[in-house]
């Protein structure tokens, strides 16, 4: 085999476990949810933050590592990010409160941020343009395949071997990872090396989303939430004045006023992932605690929903090569926000039989949404933004899922307050699940009208 086999080879083995790693995490973590707040006698806000403090890292820091690791390097950053992230799900299995747990998966954020923001651009830099497509693909597979088996995984280890089993198999797949891409990746990749780091958007940009999000998640808790929301709005405006004059931002503002199908692709990919994300977490607080069920049961129930997005969104994809994407994203957003509306019925008799043939509603809704949308977003750039379009989805997909998460935070809170997780507040949870899921549905229905305002992508004509 020759080096540049030899490269490919790695990068795609490297990157696609990776790739796998963050996804099982967040989906294997949402199981043990109930158990973390049981050992350590939670909250519902508390637990909630279990989740969205990983997030929140994840959406703040993304961008700023994008743009450092094409100046740097992405190769280094990449194994940088999964030794942070390796390193942090040691400390979250050895946490001893969910305060310090809550820290620690903030830096696994910031490492799940890293590896984020260099996976896409490696795979890129190594194949050429003909072989990316394929590539891609497998790398989008492998995403769903560790969205997949992380309840059904996380769910048979919670319930043997304890919440901490989850964090602690990360350790031995990152030292794995670190040492293939030492060893067996060769070379470097900077494609703005030279280049100024905008060290002052970075900083307004992520004191921007952490006080937004933050301020979104606290309404019901803090006082001071409001203020710290308004301060966040502040920020992220003074963030976008600042990027227009500049020459190397992290974030370039002109392909959103240059291209309509690029803006409204991202906007639309905003609102979905801020309608759907909060699902998983939502509905395994409602299989265990409302009905019942242990954590190895729920997973299998909530698989329904990845396994149909893995299966359908190849044909998504190729669909969406002959017939406009425009069409089958909104087709596809439409059938979520039908799957959404459902759930806001919920109650703690609902049938099993209509809970799963709702999650694969979700999922084929999800799957002809995703892949059509990502592909109209590239389309609709040139190939030397190739990586500034792809970090850009990645963030709209980060921060979609941080207020996904900040909704399903403040509703529960608002029902709950401060009582801890437990059978006894089933009823008062149910409400803040159905409430929840009233205004996925509501927000998602809005996101229809913006992936069908994004034009015709495969023609090239984009209202402007």
């Amino acid at each position: 085999m020759n080096q540049d086999a030899s490269i490919k080879k790695y990068a795609l083995i490297t990157v696609t476990m990776a790739s796998f790693l963050i996804p099982f995490m967040g989906s294997a973590v949402n199981l043990a949810i109930p158990s973390i707040g049981g050992d350590f006698n939670s909250s519902a806000l508390l637990l909630s933050w279990v989740v969205s403090s990983y997030l929140l890292a994840s959406a703040a820091f993304l961008l700023p590592f994008g743009r450092f690791a094409d100046i740097l390097g992405r190769k280094k950053v990449f194994i940088s990010g999964v030794a942070v992230f390796s390193l942090s799900s040691l400390l979250c299995g050895m946490a001893g409160s969910i305060q310090t747990l809550i820290a620690f998966r903030v830096l696994q954020g910031i490492g799940g941020a890293m590896i984020f923001g260099t996976s896409m651009a490696i795979l890129t830099s190594v194949y050429a343009p003909q072989e990316r497509g394929k590539v891609l693909g497998i790398n989008v597979a492998t995403v769903y395949t560790g969205l997949s088996l992380g309840p059904v995984l996380g769910g048979v280890m919670n319930q043997h071997l304890g919440w901490h089993s989850i964090f602690y198999l990360n350790v031995p797949i990152g030292c794995l990872i670190i040492l293939l891409a030492v060893l067996k990746l060769k070379g470097e990749w900077a494609g703005a090396r030279g280049e100024r780091f905008d060290l002052g958007g970075s900083v307004l940009y992520v004191g921007g989303v952490v006080a937004f999000m933050y301020g979104i998640s606290s309404f019901a808790a803090s006082p001071w939430a409001k203020y710290i929301f308004a301060a966040g709005i502040a920020l992220l405006a003074l963030f976008v004045r600042y990027e227009i004059r500049l020459e190397q931002p992290i974030l370039n503002l002109r392909l959103f006023t240059r291209s309509a199908s690029f803006a409204y692709s991202n906007l639309a990919a905003l609102i979905n992932y801020s309608a759907t994300f909060a699902v998983g977490f939502l509905l395994s607080l409602y299989l265990q605690v409302a009905v019942g069920f242990d954590s190895q049961t729920a997973g299998l129930i909530l698989l329904s929903q990845p396994v149909i997005m893995a299966l359908l969104s190849p044909f998504a994809g190729t669909l969406s090569d002959r017939v406009e994407p425009r069409v089958v994203a909104s087709w596809g957003m439409g059938l979520t926000t039908a799957g959404l509306f459902v759930f806001s019925f919920l109650t703690s008799q609902t049938p099993l039989w209509l809970i799963i043939l709702n999650l694969v509603l979700l999922g084929t809704g999800f799957a002809l949404f995703s892949s059509p949308n990502s592909n109209a977003i590239m389309g609709s750039v040139e190939k030397k933004y190739y990586g500034v379009a792809s970090s850009t989805l990645g963030t709209m997909r980060t921060i979609g899922q941080a207020i996904s998460m900040a909704i399903a935070t403040l509703v529960v809170t608002l029902y709950l307050g401060g009582a801890e997780l437990s059978p006894d507040q089933a009823e008062l949870l149910v409400k803040s699940v159905k409430v929840s899921f009233s205004i996925f549905a509501l927000t998602c229905f809005g996101g229809i009208f913006a992936s069908l305002a994004r034009g015709k992508v495969l023609t090239g004509e984009a209202p402007h």
